[in-house]
């Protein structure tokens, strides 16, 4: 039987976050559009630091932070931020972005996954119409972008995710 086209690429996006270096959560993402992936990202330290699987522990972790709170204390930088970083805007504009994360200790996917706030404004500002999010093998969540300019949480003060 042949995969549809969305699960297809949730595929890809799901062996990108196998090069993940974050020892809490690991997300992959990809960027398409007209049926081509423009760019690919996953979790991981900026070029040169060190990882925390390198380094075998998580300052959030450590810290025992939730969630979606507090990044700037994260090494790393987000899929979606990595995926976005390496495509040019216009090749993004309209285009849709395919997430999934997993769990780092025990692999399953992760619940109610979602950007988080960061990455919700660097998602608007790269002009990507939608984001489809992984919620196990064969389901997806479809979110359109407007939606994050619309419930904007940066007005209410809402932590996390």
């Amino acid at each position: 039987m042949r995969i549809d086209k969305t699960n297809y690429y949730l595929d890809i996006a799901e062996a990108t976050l196998e090069r993940g270096t974050c020892i809490r959560r690991n997300f992959g993402a990809i960027i398409v559009k007209n049926d081509e992936i423009i760019s690919t990202g996953y979790v991981g330290s900026p070029r040169g630091r060190k990882n925390c699987c390198d380094l075998k522990y998580c300052m959030r972790e450590k810290l025992n932070i939730p969630r979606g709170e507090r990044y700037e204390l994260c090494r790393s930088v987000h899929a979606e931020q990595n995926a976005i970083i390496s495509a040019s805007r216009r090749d993004m504009i309209d285009s849709t972005l395919y997430l999934v994360g997993k769990n780092y200790l025990d692999g399953e996917y992760v619940s109610n996954a979602r950007p988080c706030a960061l990455c919700k404004r660097m998602i608007i500002n790269a002009g990507i119409k939608e984001v489809i999010i992984r919620n196990n093998k064969t389901d997806y969540t479809v979110i359109d972008v407007k939606e994050f300019i619309i419930n904007d949480e940066s007005l209410e003060g809402v932590k996390g995710y």
